[in-house]
């Protein structure tokens, strides 16, 4: 049965249960806001993804594959490996010109997001991930910095594989091949699970072609009495992903497919080699709770051309390593039962960075910045749920983060000389919630909650020259307000509803100058203003036919926003659309039949503060299918398909915020198909 990718994806109740008490239900844990908490005890609006919806006649090479079905979550950028996608949570992420901003991405515990709040998403192997959990707000208090919300995948361990190994190919329009194999299983005390993928793809656009190599694995050993030793590897090969650039709009009505200036003539994209190991010890029985200690490090090298003369080739080494320590523990007050976590972070994060210059007719001519970046931050924390009845449960949370941001100017020939500086943050954030269960399988909560995004290295790039930290910048905070309701009726109907309010001081926003090509700075909005609605319904109709619907609509706005430029107080805040409903239908015939059919509908948006580059709504339809074979034994033989933009609609995949040079848009491809043939054993 596909599970519903949202919070309310749980079994129906029988009848007979919605007499029960809570703690007789049948329960679904959520363990993305660290203190790992029954579904309907949970004041939080939090979404949960399952294997099927995950891998069942999906490609596996982006996130917004499984994350479509997610109301408050919007993703962009689909096409453009060099850039990454673009992922917003209520608003957060959204100014992203690469890469994820605002928004903490975790895999198997291990961070994703760097101290200074950016993160990438080419690493997360989509393969053997069995469960994604997303929380749809500001949640410093859990995690720290750029934590407007948080996607936290879990891989597979092998303790539940069916078929090993597992051999999968796949081919498709613009010359898109990818191809991987799994293997996993249990011996006794031992449990494993490897993945192994590579991807070819020529890609829509002229200079697009992107060539990644992903392998992951995760070893696990019971080492008794309630505890266990899990190591994870993740290894990134991408040798190539082409970047294809932005387009005006003239461009894009000459030629969607074309590339923009300079990118061909230049070999605009971007290499990366990235090493990601984890230690993890877990002890059920510390004493009278539960301990966990979690260690890692990353290694990232990446080099990047990007579109325009001059200093425009880019490239670091990178260490990132840390590590945090939690303690979990249930006891009672009274006769109240209390569970608590308290816990620590710690992370580091060293580039060495360098930049060279490019002349105008493609010739490397020499080095023109060389510096040490260094992200340092600290974070203890604690939660804690006090149930005052069995249906009345208070949360609270407090957290302490220090952040240190350093450059260390090894260039000192430049007109700017010594660009060295460093910048200290001492941020508290702090959460309430109260829970009630009204009825066995429904619940309603409120909450409100604080968070804080420091600006990433690259965003305190100085406009004037100057060098050094842009002074002018600040950390943007927020405060977040939520009201909800989930639950399950009998009928097989299952709901979320959650409205959302969060208010945004000194909002950070991506904007170019003119006479430039592709260098973005950031400067601060005086206030914004976040607010609407999410929904998300499923009706499972009969054991065969289920159907999910997730609409979001919200309000985005700069609520007191000035610069030299204009007032933009009023206008809508770029790069998001107001209104996204996403719709599922899905079919179950005999054993591997299936079929899905999806229409998405995504509103206008604008591209820029001045609200003057307005983006059009669009609908795009998929549909995907496939059937199974039992060959004998064991051995399974899959068949599947899918076509996106069934109705061959014309759309942008990512749309550039403030762009110079007039370059906002990025076309999407038209039609396209993809076919695969998957072999367990």
């Amino acid at each position: 049965m596909l599970s519903l990718c949202l919070l309310g994806s749980v079994a129906p109740i029988p009848a007979q249960a919605q007499e029960a008490t809570p703690s007789t239900l049948p329960t679904l844990e959520v363990t993305a806001p660290r203190l790992e908490r029954e579904l309907y005890a949970t004041p939080r609006a939090i979404s949960v993804v399952e294997q099927e919806a995950i891998q069942r006649g999906q490609q596996r090479v982006r996130l917004d594959e499984s994350l479509d079905m997610v109301p408050g979550v919007y993703l962009q950028n689909r096409n453009n490996f060099a850039q990454g996608q673009r992922v917003s949570i209520r608003g957060f992420g959204a100014r992203a010109p690469f890469g994820v901003r605002g928004v903490t991405i975790l895999v198997d515990g291990i961070p994703y997001t760097l101290p200074d709040g950016q993160a990438q998403l080419d690493a997360i192997d989509l393969d053997s991930a069995e469960r994604i959990e997303v929380i749809r707000g500001p949640s410093s208090v859990l995690y720290g910095n750029a934590a407007g919300g948080v996607i936290s995948v879990t891989t597979a361990d092998g303790q539940a594989m069916e078929h090993s190994p597992a051999l999968r190919i796949e081919g498709g329009s613009n010359d898109y091949r990818k191809a991987s194999v799994q293997a996993g299983g249990v011996n006794g005390e031992w449990s494993h699970h490897v993945s192994f993928s590579g991807l070819n793809y020529d890609g829509y656009r002229d200079q697009s072609h992107v060539e990644k190599y992903l392998f992951n694995a995760k070893l696990r050993r019971e080492l008794g009495n309630d505890r266990a030793l899990t190591a994870i590897v993740n290894l990134l090969d991408n040798p190539r992903s082409e970047d294809p650039g932005g387009l005006t709009r003239e461009q894009v009505d000459e030629d969607r497919q074309q590339a923009g200036a300079f990118t061909e003539a230049y070999g605009t994209g971007q290499t990366v080699d990235q090493q990601v190991l984890g230690l993890q010890y877990e002890d059920l029985s510390a004493g009278p709770g539960e301990f966990y200690l979690k260690g890692f490090y990353t290694w990232r090298d990446f080099e990047q051309q990007l579109p325009y003369p001059g200093d425009s080739l880019i490239g670091y080494d990178r260490d990132f390593f840390g590590g945090s320590a939690e303690y979990h523990q249930s006891l009672t007050i009274g006769s109240m039962p209390l569970r608590y976590v308290a816990g620590i972070d710690a992370a580091r994060q060293e580039d060495e960075r360098w930049r060279r210059n490019v002349e105008f007719n493609g010739e490397v001519t020499g080095e023109v910045a060389d510096e040490t970046q260094t992200a340092t931050s600290v974070g203890v924390f604690l939660q804690g749920d006090l149930d005052l009845t069995e249906r009345w449960t208070v949360s609270l949370g407090a957290r302490y983060d220090r952040i240190r941001l350093e450059v260390d100017d090894d260039f000192l020939t430049n007109d700017t000389g010594d660009d060295s500086g460093q910048r200290d943050f001492n941020e508290w954030s702090g959460s309430a919630g109260v829970s009630y269960r009204y009825l066995a399988s429904h619940q309603v909560y409120a909450t409100t909650g604080t968070s804080f995004e420091t600006p990433t290295f690259s965003e305190f790039a100085n406009p004037s020259g100057a060098g050094g930290f842009n002074p002018a910048v600040e950390p943007q905070k927020a405060w977040n307000r939520e009201l909800g309701l989930r639950g399950s009726f009998t009928n097989g109907i299952d709901y979320d509803a959650a409205l959302f309010s969060v208010r945004v001081r000194d909002e950070l926003v991506p904007y170019e100058l003119e006479g430039e090509d592709g260098r973005t700075y950031y400067r601060n909005a005086g206030e914004s203003e976040r607010q609407g609605l999410e929904l998300s319904v499923g009706w499972q109709m009969s054991p065969q036919w289920r159907a999910d619907t997730a609409l979001t609509l919200a309000s985005y706005e700069f609520d007191s926003f000035s610069t030299q430029e204009g007032d933009y107080s009023g206008n809508r805040i770029p790069g998001l659309p107001e209104q996204v409903w996403s719709n599922q239908l899905t079919w179950e015939g005999f054993d591997q039949r299936f079929a899905v059919l999806e229409a998405r509908y995504i509103g206008d948006m604008v591209a820029d503060d001045a609200n003057q580059v307005e983006v059009d709504d669009y609908w795009l339809v998929d549909l995907r299918g496939g059937d199974g074979w039992r060959l004998g034994g064991d051995t399974l033989l899959k068949a599947y398909a899918g076509i996106h933009n069934l109705f061959d609609r014309e759309h942008f995949a990512n749309v550039r915020i403030n762009a110079s040079n007039a370059r906002y848009f990025e076309p999407a491809p038209g039609r396209t198909f993809y076919a695969g043939l998957e072999l367990g054993f």
